[in-house]
């Protein structure tokens, strides 16, 4: 009896500009990546070699090269590390580190690309590398980040943003808002779906039932109203309840300065955050080269890594992989679990 072939997974190369392209050329060349899985990268190859050569790194030579425009059927053949050349962008004129609204347009050509073959089954995940998001603006992207590109690609309403390692992990019940904006976004419906998309998650990961902490929004939990509106007792204490009705294991809301605590972190799997600060400075402070980005709720498996572009840094070589790494191993992990 034949051995099942390896998932193949797109993986989007991010921004020109960033640190993408050598991440890709260090993931298709990574063991532990190629013993699971068949990495696919979307992107652009001229852009790579070129990152390649500043970089000092090798372009790995079994990596086939196909064109996206040539072959818009053959991902089903692809049974080895690739690149599917999209040409989104003249790699001879890409500034490294530099913010161009031609790096945001091809990044989001990837992105896109990626999803109708996730949606299509042509791929069994997604895995992104990071996009700039002024660079997505300047190329009139009308989408703040992946999050929200994936979730209007694939018709989804309910979603949420989480971040896991094996030290940390946080859901954030808002996303790329500004901090004013944050009262006006919670409801305890809102913070009851993040609560259920990060208890489902966690219980796949973990594969047991998990625990949750629920951070409040005000310093001191609000002190009864003390600070802030009440935001507590209206949206976040409602939320928690129900939860724990719905035979969630949970606790919250704590107040956020001391929900990290080692203790915490040692009983909880996982922390339901109310504003993208609260949960990823803890995140990126205990966990940044290991942290993966996990988009839940969408009809497809998409991880990411946990950092941005690293433009002052972009084509010098020394950009770590292991984010990206991790990513990739716990897509193709999800996307088997999806296959059951």
């Amino acid at each position: 009896m034949s051995e099942k072939p390896l998932p193949r997974l797109a993986i989007t190369m991010g921004d020109p500009a960033g640190v993408g392209p050598e991440l890709c050329l260090r993931l298709l060349a990574e063991p532990r990546v190629l013993a699971r899985c068949v990495p696919v990268v979307f992107g652009d190859s001229d852009v790579m070699r070129r990152a390649a050569d500043a970089g000092g790194l090798a372009f790995p030579r079994d990596v086939e090269i196909r064109s996206a425009a040539e072959s818009p059927d053959g991902l089903r053949g692809i049974e080895r590390p690739s690149v599917l050349d999209f040409h989104a962008v003249d790699a001879a004129a890409v500034m490294p580190g530099k913010v161009d609204a031609a790096c945001g347009r091809a990044a989001f050509c990837y992105i896109e690309a990626a999803i109708r073959a996730a949606l299509a089954g042509d791929v069994a995940a997604i895995v992104t590398a990071p996009i700039h998001k002024e660079a997505l603006r300047a190329a009139g992207v009308p989408f703040p980040g992946h999050t929200e590109i994936l979730a209007d690609r694939t018709g989804t309403e309910n979603f949420c943003m989480m971040l896991t390692s094996e030290k940390i992990t946080v859901s954030l019940v808002t996303t790329h808002v500004g901090l004013r904006d944050v009262p006006g976004q919670l409801t305890a419906e809102r913070i009851g779906r993040v609560v259920d998309l990060t208890a489902a998650a966690m219980q796949r990961i973990r594969r047991r039932r998990p625990r949750l902490i629920v951070c409040a929004l005000n310093p001191h939990a609000g002190e009864g109203g003390l600070f802030g509106r009440r935001e507590e007792e209206h949206f976040i204490e409602p939320a928690v309840r129900a939860a724990a009705e719905r035979g969630i294991e949970i606790v919250g809301p704590l107040p956020p300065d001391t929900a990290f605590l080692p203790e915490r972190l040692a009983w909880a799997d996982a922390h339901v955050c109310m504003y993208h600060d609260q949960g990823l400075v803890p995140m990126k402070m205990l966990a940044f080269d290991e942290g993966v980005n996990v988009t839940l709720g969408l009809p497809i498996v998409r991880t990411s890594v946990d950092h941005g572009t690293a433009m002052d840094i972009a084509w010098k070589g020394i950009a770590r992989v292991e984010s990206l790494v991790q990513a990739t191993l716990l897509a193709e992990r999800l996307s088997r679990q999806e296959e059951r």
